[in-house]
């Protein structure tokens, strides 16, 4: 199994090697991380579509070093979707869009266990002479990540008054676990200024924290972290990304970002009960369905959010 191989996958052929070797420390392969790539599919592909995609690889495994791959290597497939992407004062960088089952295997094949996706997406595909067009963020997360001793238990209960205070201005969050310690929630929006969902996202994590001082932080301060959850909202800045739903992490075990019920979020009493692995996540999907299904379209207007007196 070390040896390269031809396969045909999802309508291409695609050429995979060292199958068999291990990139967990408890002993998942990469032969594992392709089957939970290729399984999950159907369920993760609308969550990256259109979406530039940074890979997080560990091609010696989780228990060695990583690095980031945004730009897309010469000897990439000819059938890959890439798109441009130009940053302020730098030069333009082409990254890989996974739309297609074949796409994820590709990456999986390269140990690019995380997936990393901004909260925008292209307007359709481009080319080399008219770039696809960057749109509006749809998305506005928060990442709820607990300074120790807090854990996700923790990040449950704020997440719950999140929502609620979302609920007020109309807008609908989507739990998911982080796949690490904490909780991201994703919020479908209305947009057409990609400073709005930012501004808004940084109001209401001051709004929480000053409602709830002894609990949460809105800004990373290292000496306030303990006991504590850290509400970031700076993920919304356009040039910033989060890990995508369904997406393995690079942890001793092959853990999942997995979407929850808002159920499971409010019952949630230990941390192991919101620890999911690839094995556990194709068994709730194949039982659950995709929990975010209905994700985009719950997008409403985004309001602007009045500073509390």
């Amino acid at each position: 199994m070390s040896e390269a191989q031809s396969v045909s996958f999802g309508g291409r052929t695609l050429r995979l090697s060292n199958l068999d070797k291990e990139l967990y420390p408890d002993g998942f392969t990469k032969a594992e991380v392709i089957s939970y790539y290729a399984g999950i599919a159907e369920a993760l592909l609308p969550h990256v579509r259109d979406r530039p995609v940074s890979l997080f690889r560990w091609p010696n495994g989780t228990g060695a070093k990583s690095f980031v791959h945004k730009n897309v290597a010469a000897d990439a497939p000819d059938w890959l979707r890439t798109e441009e992407v130009h940053g302020k004062g730098s030069d333009a960088v082409t990254y890989a869009v996974l739309d297609e089952p074949a796409a994820l295997v590709w990456a999986a094949n390269l140990a690019g266990l995380e997936l990393h996706v901004p909260q925008w997406r292209f307007a359709g595909a481009g080319s080399a002479e008219h770039p696809a067009e960057a749109l509006p963020p749809d998305l506005m997360v928060f990442d709820l990540d607990p300074g120790a001793p807090a854990d996700v238990v923790d990040c449950c209960a704020v997440a719950l008054r999140v929502r609620d205070l979302l609920a007020e201005d109309g807008l609908t969050a989507w739990p998911k676990t982080s796949g690490s310690k904490g909780l991201h929630l994703l919020v479908p929006v209305q947009t057409t200024d990609s400073a709005t969902t930012s501004a808004y996202a940084k109001q209401l994590a001051q709004d929480l924290t000053a409602e709830l001082p002894d609990t949460v932080l809105w800004r990373m301060a290292r000496d306030a972290r303990p006991g504590k959850v850290f509400l970031d909202w700076s993920q919304n800045n356009p040039a910033k990304t989060t890990v995508a739903p369904y997406s393995l992490r690079g942890r001793p075990s092959p853990t999942v970002s997995t979407p929850l019920t808002w159920d499971e979020v409010a019952a949630c009493e230990k941390p192991e009960q919101l620890v999911f692995t690839a094995p556990d996540v194709l068994a709730r999907v194949a039982d659950l369905g995709d929990l975010l299904a209905d994700l985009e379209s719950s997008a409403q207007p985004l309001p602007e959010r009045a500073k509390r007196p």
